[in-house]
């Protein structure tokens, strides 16, 4: 027999790799199974742990400029064996650097994402896996390509500033002193939403709101990239509104794509892609997983949802061990999960689900054995 576990985190509890230290030892003991542990992430918090886990990289710190320009030290993955660089967003350009009163996406920049991928390159990558959650920004992504070389001019030929602010302004792209290392460079983007460039379901609309901006400032922003997508598809010979994701992370989705040559997948797809996640588990008669909550949102890019497609592919069986589950029996069947524990169903309450994961894991484990009769 063949089990592969391969969670995702409790959110505040558990990480993956806590997870599988609990469960695997329980079934080598009981079991006569080869069990292989494979923990995964979407994308989001802790994935760069995950990810580790696969390339077995360095950490490296770089002093950049965060989102309003001031010095901060961020850190990226280098793999130098397979020349791989994992670079989050948020390190150099995240909400989270910020004082509430600095933030406001008319004035932030994505400059320090692309110095970030120029230490990279400059180290020796090959690969850069680019995830683009949690960001302060607006700016389509000029501020990364100009870190990058790239020179944005306003209709004097003068260089803008790369900030939301000023995408208004621009009317061409100056791309002659882009650094030439930049075409030798596969580059993947973590993006987990389709929302276009512009409009109601824009980048500025739907998210710039919580980065500080107010209702005029979202219109302002909003004209500023309908106005910037007629350069960009000029430019590039593209239409930008077209790209699935383009407006993620304040339009960091077409700016990847348009400057940096890069493709945009869901998270939870380059990290089983790194993980080599389909061919190890083949001939699996179990897939073992579990994140904090298994609701109508699993469904939306998040780890178990590819998961369930991987192992519905080859047959495999899935049985999901969470920390609390809002579907019913029937729909848990229905996405194909053949079995389902929770945590919450073990504790007196919220409070002792945090304090006994361990335990109520374990627990679980055990039940799982009896009950599936492996």
């Amino acid at each position: 027999m063949k089990i592969i576990l391969a969670p995702d985190k409790y959110k505040g509890s558990l990480t993956g790799l806590e997870f599988c230290n609990i469960v695997a030892p329980i079934l080598k003991q009981t079991v006569n199974a080869e069990v292989i542990n494979v923990p995964l992430a979407d994308g989001g918090d802790g994935t760069i742990e995950v990810v580790n886990y696969y390339l077995n990289g360095n950490n490296i710190e770089v002093e950049v400029n965060n989102p309003v320009f001031n010095k901060v030290k961020a850190n990226y993955l280098y793999a130098e064996e397979s020349k791989t660089a994992f670079i989050e967003m948020a390190e150099a350009s995240g909400l989270k650097l910020l004082k509430p009163e600095e933030q406001n996406c008319m004035n932030t920049t994505t400059f320090g994402t692309g110095q970030l991928i120029l230490d990279a390159i400059n180290k020796g990558a090959k690969h850069i896996i680019l995830g683009i959650g949690g960001s302060a920004t607006n700016d389509c992504g000029i501020g990364m390509a100009t870190a990058l070389g790239y020179r944005f001019l306003d209709e004097t030929n003068n260089q803008v500033k790369p900030i939301g602010r000023e995408l208004i302004n621009i009317k061409s792209i100056d791309d002659t002193h882009v650094d030439s290392q930049l075409k030798s460079v596969s580059i993947q983007i973590a993006c987990d939403v389709t929302n276009p460039l512009f409009g109601t379901n824009g980048a500025a609309h739907v998210y710039a709101k919580q980065k500080g901006a107010s209702k005029n400032d979202i219109e302002f922003l909003d004209q500023g990239l309908q106005s910037f997508s007629k350069v960009l598809d000029a430019h590039f010979n593209t239409n930008v509104q077209d790209i699935f994701g383009a407006g993620a992370a304040g339009g960091m989705g077409a700016g990847c794509v348009t400057f940096l040559n890069g493709t945009l997948s869901p998270g939870i797809e380059l990290v089983k892609q790194i993980a080599d996640f389909d061919n190890k588990i083949k001939n699996a008669d179990w897939i073992i997983t579990g994140e904090g909550k298994l609701d109508s949102q699993t469904l939306s890019g998040k780890a178990i949802d590819g998961i369930l497609k991987s192992a519905k592919s080859k047959g495999i069986k899935v049985a999901t061990f969470c920390g609390s589950v809002d579907l019913s029996q029937e729909a848990l069947q229905k996405i194909g999960i053949q079995y389902s524990a929770s945590i919450m169903d073990k504790a007196k309450n919220f409070e002792d689900a945090l304090a006994n994961t361990e335990t109520y894991l374990n627990q679980i484990t055990k039940d799982f054995i009896l009950k599936s009769k492996l």
